[in-house]
């Protein structure tokens, strides 16, 4: 990577891209990929006039699609896993009992617990999303609740467990890239998690009231559940698929064996419980469910899935990486954090810009794969420069990574979700508050000093200072000395 180009420069491309992006987004509502795509397209023009040349652009690029490739041959899996559990009548199930079950002034609040449970469960706010969430969605149809409404709730829940659980790839990889224990690293993050989760909890339960004892809901539900039992063949069976896909997450298989073997169950359930051809199947796989009930309610939650349907998001991703490999070529992120190093004079500038940087870090590239791996390590001997332990750093990550990346729309996390639940980033984020309220507290806590670990005793590696200024090996000479 080429880091040649003066501070002034790369603040410039940064400048350039972000009005891009938001003059595009904002002001002339242009397709957000496009948009993506120009940004890109000026940074290349601009870090090639500057000296930076195509080969490392093209390498980080093609190194940014490659991190990129797993996620989004999982959400093409979530896009067949869908659908065929749609033509199966596994999510139709789900939504029928959850429409006999669930009293609408609390669903919001369900939701948000049940999605909590299954995310610390598994591991994964994907795997939440695209199984339970989809069928929530449709329950909140039935009830007549705002669908932006629901997917906030779905998102706090998926992304809480997320954050919180030992099983999630992304608490594991935050805490690894920062040599932090995992389960210190998961006590650190209640700081800044429940305050927001308990917040968004209090929200659902409010919004939920409205929804209590409505006639018109109550029409609604009969006519979608005397539907769905005119369409499918009910049977309790169907329930099987979520149950054997989450089984396996929780038992740390892997993510995309595991959703194939769950589009595998989906496939043998739609032929022998609902009597459909191989034909049939295929065509839901590529799709979605296209058969229609002849009532508008009942076909908007059931015609959805596909690979196709997630074609958008995968273009979405590709120009991420167009507009993010360009900045890292021309080693932007590295001159930020060299300023920092020469501005931060003390703790709380250094963990205020830290947070800062790895927050735009990760709204530019859209993935915590990247931004992890890259500033985890970068950062973290900073801490103990200052005297404070590494698990503030990871976090932070987490809390500017893992909380945030719903609310960004070119994000990997934010197009999955975005497509899932067939609910835009920019209508459902205002409800999701915990993802938000994770980094006004992280900000208070760095400014009171409040919830902050401080060092004390050996650190991570040697050569690490603490805030004395004497390094590893000169502590422990000492500490043997005085012994």
């Amino acid at each position: 990577m080429n880091s040649s180009l003066s501070f002034a420069k790369a603040l410039t491309l940064l400048v350039v891209s972000f009005i891009i992006i938001l003059g595009g987004i904002l002001w002339l509502s242009a397709p957000t990929v496009i948009v993506l795509i120009s940004a890109g397209t000026a940074v290349i023009i601009l870090s090639t006039l500057w000296g930076i040349t195509w080969e490392n652009i093209e390498k980080d690029l093609m190194e940014t699609l490659r991190a990129m490739l797993l996620p989004i041959l999982i959400l093409l899996a979530v896009g067949m896993l869908i659908g065929a559990w749609m033509l199966s009548g596994t999510i139709p199930l789900i939504v029928y009992y959850g429409l006999l079950s669930i009293n609408p002034a609390y669903f919001l609040l369900f939701a948000a617990l049940l999605c909590s449970v299954m995310s610390i469960m598994a591991g994964t706010s994907w795997g939440t999303i695209g199984t339970v969430g989809v069928a929530l969605m449709g329950v909140s149809m039935g009830l007549g609740i705002p669908l932006h409404y629901t997917a906030g709730a779905i998102v706090v829940g998926a992304i809480f467990g997320d954050k919180l659980s030992p099983l999630s790839d992304t608490t594991i990889m935050s805490s690894a890239m920062a040599n932090v224990k995992l389960v210190d690293h998961i006590k650190h993050l209640l700081w800044t998690t429940i305050p927001g989760y308990v917040i968004s909890l209090i929200l659902f339960l409010v919004l939920g009231m409205q929804f209590g004892g409505k006639i018109k809901n109550q029409e609604n539900i009969d006519l979608i559940v005397g539907t769905l039992q005119e369409q499918f063949n009910l049977n309790p069976m169907l329930i099987l698929p979520p149950f054997i896909v989450l089984l396996l997450i929780f038992l740390k298989k892997p993510t995309l064996p595991v959703f194939g073997i769950g589009i595998l169950a989906g496939c043998l359930l739609a032929i022998f419980f609902q009597g459909n051809t191989l034909l049939e199947v295929t065509t839901a796989l590529n799709s979605g469910f296209q058969e229609t009930t002849n009532v508008a309610l009942v076909d908007e939650i059931l015609q959805r899935g596909g690979l196709t349907s997630m074609l958008g998001t995968v273009a979405l991703l590709i120009g991420a990486a167009i507009f993010g490999a360009p900045l890292q070529s021309a080693g932007v992120i590295q001159l930020l954090l060299e300023k920092i190093v020469q501005l931060a004079k003390n703790a709380k500038t250094m963990m205020a810009s830290s947070l800062f940087l790895h927050g735009l870090f990760f709204t530019t590239t859209g993935s915590y794969y990247v931004t992890y791996a890259v500033l985890g390590p970068m950062i973290g001997p900073l801490y103990d420069k200052y005297g404070l332990q590494r698990k503030n750093w990871t976090r932070t990550m987490e809390d500017t990574g893992t909380a945030l990346a719903p609310m960004v729309p070119w994000g990997v996390t934010g197009a999955f979700i975005a497509d899932t639940l067939g609910v835009p980033v920019k209508d459902f984020i205002l409800f999701a508050p915990m993802c938000y309220l994770g980094i006004v507290f992280a900000l208070i806590y760095i400014f009171t000093g409040y919830g902050i670990a401080k060092s004390s005793g050996i650190q991570h590696s040697e050569g690490n200072q603490f805030a004395d200024g004497k390094t590893t090996a000169e502590a422990q000479m000492a500490a043997t000395s005085e012994k």
